[in-house]
């Protein structure tokens, strides 16, 4: 019986990391579609939002499921509710996606200038941390999950810089603005796709030392 029960908790694993490379691959579309304005690209983001939304659900009935039928302890239950948590993470991370293509949708109407702000340089440091949170859960390896957390002031900074910089190019030149709140929105995305990482990273934690390091400053 335990045997079916820890097969059921390596099938619900492997789902997930479908799901995570789903909402991965939405994002790097996305952002390869900031970089080439290409409005198609938008388009595979838009359509790849209901299977990650369908995906979602059914990673968490199965998870319910399980709660339900084997009343699982310890290690196990701090399992299934951390694959609970992380899902929805990735379902949102899938949402940024979706966020970020309909602005580079918007700014498609107008020229295509140079911001002062490396949304790329913003995309592949959060993409980075999800990554690395979902090697963490993979290996399940909890000191590799609190290096997550560290990196997230990097990202609030690259984001910060991206609001003072845009802020200022509204202010000097205002016929800029639709395009520069359209990055700035860009950014805020990516810093939420960073917030999501640790979030993941943080129910590692959670998982493999049954330690809760939300909101702590210790983190």
């Amino acid at each position: 019986m335990r045997v079916k029960f820890h097969q059921s908790l390596d099938e619900l694993k492997e789902k997930l990391l479908v799901m995570a490379g789903m909402a991965e691959q939405a994002i790097q579309r996305s952002i390869e579609a900031y970089r080439t304005r290409d409005l198609g690209i938008c388009e595979l983001v838009f359509r790849s939002e209901p299977a990650i939304n369908r995906l979602e659900r059914e990673i968490d009935q199965m998870a319910l499921d399980l709660l339900a039928m084997e009343q699982p302890m310890a290690i196990d239950l701090r399992f299934i509710v951390a694959v609970i948590r992380i899902n929805a993470d990735l379902e949102r991370v899938g949402d940024q996606a979706v966020n970020i293509a309909v602005r580079v949708r918007e700014m498609g109407a107008f020229a295509n200038i140079d911001l002062p702000v490396d949304i790329p340089k913003l995309a592949s440091l959060s993409s980075a941390m999800v990554r690395k949170a979902l090697q963490s859960f993979i290996e399940g390896d909890a000191e590799l999950a609190q290096s997550v957390l560290k990196m997230d002031d990097e990202v609030d900074a690259m984001n910060d810089a991206a609001f003072y910089a845009l802020s200022t190019l509204i202010k000097e030149k205002p016929d800029l603005t639709p395009q520069s709140l359209n990055a700035l929105i860009i950014a805020r995305n990516l810093e939420r796709v960073g917030d999501h990482a640790t979030n993941i990273a943080e129910d590692v934690i959670f998982w493999v030392r049954g330690a809760d390091v939300r909101h702590s400053a210790a983190s």
